[in-house]
């Protein structure tokens, strides 16, 4: 840009030295012609003064009008600028409002998912308490033995039990025994303990026999209690 303000400048120069050679009143014709426009040049140029001329108000008028578009640019290029800041903020807003929606989601998600598995379990403990029977793996299940028990006596634990069914084979046979007063059934085994009576064994003949303290107790089969 100087170099082109610098260029303008020397062409109305030229231009002014030229028009005021030729405005020069005519002289009386020299012998040598080449001298005298030499000398009529370097008098013209030496006596030109710039200041204040047309060519200088040009050159300033010139000079001016490439400022003027330089700092129209110069304007644009902050326009710019300012929006393409506003466009970064406005894209990090959008930024966080997707990432806490995520999170929102994530722990909606969260709570549905712990809501589900408190109902699951809910539903396991009903079916689990509803089941009558019990799944021995590996075993098949015989057929239930209803049985009567023998007359109730006070203080022990035929008192306030009554034999339900034996199932299972071998060594892996549990009995269901049915509370009297409450109706509650439990199941049990061989080794457990029920109100102090320890479990000695379980026989499809004999029924189940109980210990403590040396006092035994049968609920057995075929026996009204």
């Amino acid at each position: 840009m100087q170099n082109k303000i610098k260029n303008i400048k020397k062409s109305f120069f030229l231009f002014a030295v030229l028009t005021t050679v030729f405005s020069v009143p005519a002289m009386a014709e020299p012998q040598d012609d080449n001298s005298w426009a030499d000398e009529m040049s370097a008098n013209a140029i030496s006596d030109y003064k710039v200041d204040g001329s047309v060519f200088q108000q040009i050159t300033d008028l010139e000079q001016q009008k490439v400022l003027m578009g330089l700092e129209k640019e110069r304007a644009q290029l902050d326009l710019e600028l300012d929006r393409l800041a506003a466009e970064k903020i406005k894209l990090r807003m959008e930024m966080d409002t997707l990432s806490n929606n995520a999170e929102e989601q994530k722990r909606i998600l969260a709570e549905q998912k712990a809501e589900l598995d408190a109902q699951a379990e809910m539903l396991e403990q009903q079916k689990r308490a509803m089941t009558a029977q019990p799944q021995t793996d590996g075993l098949q299940p015989v057929a239930k033995i209803p049985v009567q028990q023998q007359p109730m006596q006070e203080n022990n634990v035929i008192s306030k039990y009554k034999l339900i069914d034996i199932i299972g084979s071998g060594n892996q046979l549990q009995a269901t025994v049915e509370d009297l007063v409450t109706g509650q059934r439990k199941k049990i085994s061989v080794g457990k303990v029920l109100d102090g009576y320890t479990i000695k064994s379980i026989s499809l003949d004999d029924g189940v026999v109980f210990e403590k303290d040396d006092n035994t107790e049968t609920l057995n089969i075929g026996k009204d209690k």
